[in-house]
């Protein structure tokens, strides 16, 4: 895998970064619309890669004990609903 991030600002010059510093400096220099758009695949990556945590942590069994203590609140009575925590008012 590539360690640079190139980032092509819009007027075709490539930057290339390989810190995180540089990266966050090379996102404070985007145009507004560039960094929402960034912001948006980014918000969409986290979401892939937790999704695949989830999926990946759920088939080793490594919730399995998570599972078994919720199950054990809501069998001794000690879960309310959701809609009891919320203001929908």
């Amino acid at each position: 895998m590539n360690p640079h991030l190139n980032v092509r600002p819009r007027w075709s010059k490539t930057v290339c970064v390989t810190t995180v510093q540089e990266i966050e400096q090379a996102i404070a220099k985007l145009p507004r619309q560039e960094f929402f758009d960034l912001a948006r695949w980014f918000d969409e990556e986290r979401n892939r890669k937790w999704d695949e945590q989830i999926e990946t942590d759920s088939k080793s069994g490594a919730l399995d004990s998570l599972l078994r203590e919720v199950e054990d609140d809501i069998a001794k009575g000690r879960t309310r609903p959701t809609d009891d925590l919320c203001d929908n008012s």
